[in-house]
């Protein structure tokens, strides 16, 4: 059985609010769980100390006994020091920018390189002209 902590969907429509919970992988979203480690209320302000309230001692339990976070939870564990934080790629592959755009990028780079160029020497000749 592999057992995730992840946040189980409470509260009303458009006021949402998460219990921590440790529940095996295949059980539904807001269904059947394990053990409630804590409470995640997202309307609260960041700095809010009941916005995100967790049960420390029973979370390094369940990593130590193998559950895995899903990537949110690892990001809001790896701000409490509890686990590293999620590898985030900053640009996919597939949506990296192709050959004629790169080519084009190139040239405006290219452009404004030589436009600064000329504003530099355009500058050091006038002030040499000022100077004389």
């Amino acid at each position: 059985m592999a057992v995730r902590i992840r946040l189980s969907r409470g509260g009303s429509k458009k006021r949402p609010f998460y219990k921590v919970v440790a529940a095996d992988q295949r059980a539904p979203r807001d269904g059947r769980f394990i053990e409630k480690l804590g409470t995640f209320n997202p309307l609260l302000p960041k700095d809010h100390a009941e916005r995100f309230v967790i049960n420390e001692e029973r979370v390094k339990y369940w990593l130590g006994n193998g559950a895995q976070p899903t990537e949110r939870m690892q990001k809001m564990l790896s701000a409490l020091g509890l686990c590293a934080a999620p590898v985030i790629h900053d640009q996919p592959k597939k949506s990296a920018p192709k050959a004629k755009a790169q080519e084009r990028m190139k040239e405006k780079a290219e452009k404004a390189a030589a436009a600064a160029e000329a504003a530099a020497q355009a500058a050091e000749s006038s002030s040499e002209e000022a100077q004389a």
